[in-house]
């Protein structure tokens, strides 16, 4: 995939970027960021879970998903969609919280694209950041490492559809 005009493309001091190659349709690896049911099984990294996720596929539409750590705390992450392309494309931001409402603290925008290579899946999620500081502590928080461990952990469930 190209950029479009209106995507400036990464930017290295705000942007962190994860690809992997997934062996999976793009159909299923879609599927796996869209539906709940199969979200709780693979978003948070072990040995963290997932109790709950909702999502209104739709731009505008809210999203939740809510990690919980070992001791079963939980993290909600509320964010609004904002560009979604079936089996190729979702954009979704914690700058909103749906139609439209503002949220205290943006953090990032998350565009993830589902390309088909070789009978797999060109996995591409960047993660950017509103500022280099935000940047800087999801990585520090484990970014790479995090969003590897529940990449596999995606790429578990989507073989599986």
């Amino acid at each position: 995939m190209t950029n479009s005009d209106n995507d400036p493309g990464p930017d290295s001091n705000r942007d962190l970027v994860l690809t992997r190659l997934i062996d999976a349709s793009p159909e299923a690896v879609y599927r796996c960021w869209t539906e709940p049911d199969l979200m709780t099984r693979w978003f948070a990294p072990k040995p963290w879970s997932t109790p709950r996720a909702s999502v209104d596929l739709r731009p505008g539409g809210a999203n939740q998903v809510v990690m919980a750590d070992e001791n079963g705390t939980e993290y909600p992450s509320p964010g609004q969609y904002l560009e979604i392309v079936p089996n190729r494309k979702l954009v979704f931001t914690d700058a909103y919280i749906g139609d439209w409402q503002p949220s205290e603290k943006p953090f990032f925008t998350c565009v993830l694209t589902f390309e088909a290579e070789g009978g797999k899946t060109r996995y591409t999620a960047t993660a950017r950041h509103w500022t280099v500081e935000d940047r800087e502590a999801h990585e520090k928080m484990g970014f790479h490492e995090g969003w590897g461990l529940c990449a596999a952990q995606l790429e578990e469930v989507a073989k599986s559809l």
